[in-house]
């Protein structure tokens, strides 16, 4: 199609799926177009995960507004602005829950478009229909290759003549949860058998997902005892959630394949109290366990009081006082690099010095800086694993017996004393000041008394202080997990009832503790045939009791 009404031909359209609600769901087509993206019109389950991968000065549009104010925005409006917007030269990128297809209203504004004359691509993606049963553990097709067919539940419930196929045909639909009871018995009168199976999933590929497996004439029942539609007892969900519906024999399979609600921390909200630098790995981690980590720093890092330390070491690294050099975090790192930068300086100034690090994650951040350690931990990544493998100094091997070690205001003497009794010279710098952070947002520090997290993983003691002295004290349903002895015994000191406990004093050994605590947990519960409950969650008519 080319355009013929466009005034800038360089403006173009974009109407791109962006996966059922998963960030993760993103086609690399997709993130490499939003990053050239102007103009961005974003349904709303995906609105947040899009705009992260569009350039800062992008213009964010939400249907349902306009210039801020709420509006009924229908497609001819959107496509109204959609062609003024490349008419200027401008890209849009128009992003659809799931695929521009099969999902949402975007076949009627790629119509408009046409007869207006502007050009537009298609980016598929992840169809909310297609996707969201694969996050439950319904594969659409078996074996015997039975038919497919999509169902749209308001057009049943409109009187639409619908083929639904044979009786073995997997059915796929999408209605509300308050439509739900309705559309089953949609389907019963338009020939299914009240027994079919049927399982219905909430807020699909997400952390938030929801599926409950019944059949067509118990789903209502089945619903209302699980306390999601009304009753006199409990408060609804929104009626108008979205749900996708998966009616006949494939919803056998859900027990045997579902992989993603089973995961230990599924939808648990778990509290890092580090920066989001700092956390990427533990919160990588976290998710991968199902987990929905939120980092809150409880540090705040500075430059030293006074530079002239760093600047006589730096001077020293450059002209051969040191043997070697030791780094014992990440902002140890990061300092050294400032001040390289700050002397128009690079990873070669390293050049026949020795490079020691604390462990992986800050030896990440030296090849991040062009710099291969020569040394890091075997065994445990702490100040006395790198002793454990620090050679003592030999005067025949070694030319230089001093160690710069670049490190916080508020180190331990563990390292110096180590190397020290190896036999160097240690010139032990302040890199940097730690001091305390500013108090999370109001809502965060709620969260964190009142119960709204599920976990709380503590790196160090000083992370518990400074938390509980700029949020306070973690409600007790709030699983405490501790990377050692010493962090527990400090939470514990603040009151803090201490259930997990790392078996090696790493962040991802901290993390797949927690992760093992969760699964006793799913086993537990499951075996004794109840609810699985995150910590967080209030069991209807009961009241938690401490552990």
């Amino acid at each position: 199609m080319s355009p013929t009404n466009t005034a800038d031909r360089s403006g173009r359209c974009t109407f791109l799926g962006a996966g059922p609600g998963d960030p993760g769901l993103l086609t690399l087509r997709a993130v490499e177009v939003l990053a050239s993206a102007d103009l961005l019109i974003a349904d709303p389950l995906t609105a947040g995960a899009v705009r992260s991968h569009c350039p800062e000065s992008v213009h964010l549009h939400a249907p349902g507004a306009v210039d801020g104010e709420s509006a009924e925005f229908d497609a001819a409006a959107l496509t109204r602005l959609i062609v003024d917007a490349v008419a200027a030269g401008k890209h849009v990128v128009r992003t659809v829950d799931g695929d521009p297809g099969l999902d949402g209203r975007a076949a009627e504004e790629m119509l408009l478009c046409a007869k207006a004359g502007t050009a537009f691509e298609v980016i598929p993606g992840v169809a909310q229909s297609v996707g969201v049963p694969a996050y439950a553990g319904v594969p659409l097709r078996g074996s015997n290759g039975a038919d497919v067919r999509f169902v749209d539940g308001s057009a049943l419930l409109a009187g639409a003549v619908l083929d639904l196929g044979a009786p073995e045909t997997t059915l796929v639909v999408r209605t509300t949860l308050g439509q739900l009871p309705a559309t089953a018995n949609a389907l019963v009168s338009n020939g299914r058998k009240p027994d079919a199976a049927l399982c219905a999933t909430l807020s699909g590929t997400t952390t938030r997902q929801r599926t409950f497996t019944s059949t067509l004439a118990t789903i209502a029942a089945d619903l209302k005892a699980a306390r999601v539609l009304p009753s006199p007892v409990s408060a609804p969900v929104d009626p108008a959630t979205s749900v996708i519906a998966v009616v006949g024999e494939q919803v056998a399979h859900r027990d045997s394949h579902s992989w993603f609600e089973t995961k230990p921390l599924f939808g648990w909200n778990v509290l890092v109290p580090r920066t989001k630098e700092q956390a990427t790995g533990l919160s990588e981690q976290l998710r991968s366990y199902g987990a929905v980590p939120q980092e809150v720093p409880t540090i705040a890092v500075e430059p030293p009081r006074t530079p002239q330390q760093m600047e006589r070491a730096i001077k020293g690294l450059v002209t051969g006082r040191y043997e070697w050099i030791a780094f014992t975090s990440v902002n140890a790192v990061r300092a050294v690099r400032e001040k390289f930068e700050e002397y128009g300086l690079d990873a070669r100034a390293f050049a026949g010095i020795k490079v020691a690090a604390v462990g992986e994650t800050t030896a990440k951040a030296l090849v991040d800086f062009g710099v291969k350690p020569d040394l890091v931990p075997s065994g445990e990544q702490s100040a006395a694993g790198l002793l454990e493998d620090w050679p003592p100094f030999d005067p025949v091997f070694d030319p230089i017996d001093r160690v710069l070690l670049p490190r916080a205001d508020i180190a331990t003497e563990t390292l110096v004393a180590g190397l020290v009794e190896l036999g160097w010279e240690v010139d032990d710098v302040t890199a940097y000041r730690t001091v305390r952070a500013s108090p999370p947002p109001a809502e965060t520090r709620e969260a964190i008394k009142g119960g709204g997290f599920d976990a709380v993983l503590f790196t160090s003691s000083s992370t518990v202080r400074n938390l509980v002295g700029i949020a306070g004290k973690p409600h007790n349903v709030t699983i405490i997990a501790c990377i050692g002895p010493a962090t527990a015994k400090t939470a514990e000191e603040h009151g803090l009832r201490v259930d997990v406990m790392a078996p090696a004093p790493s962040a991802s050994a901290l993390a797949q503790a927690l992760a093992e605590f969760g699964a006793g947990r799913r086993d537990a519960a499951t075996s004794a045939g109840e609810p699985v409950y995150r910590p967080s969650e209030r069991r209807p008519g009961s009241r938690r009791k401490a552990r």
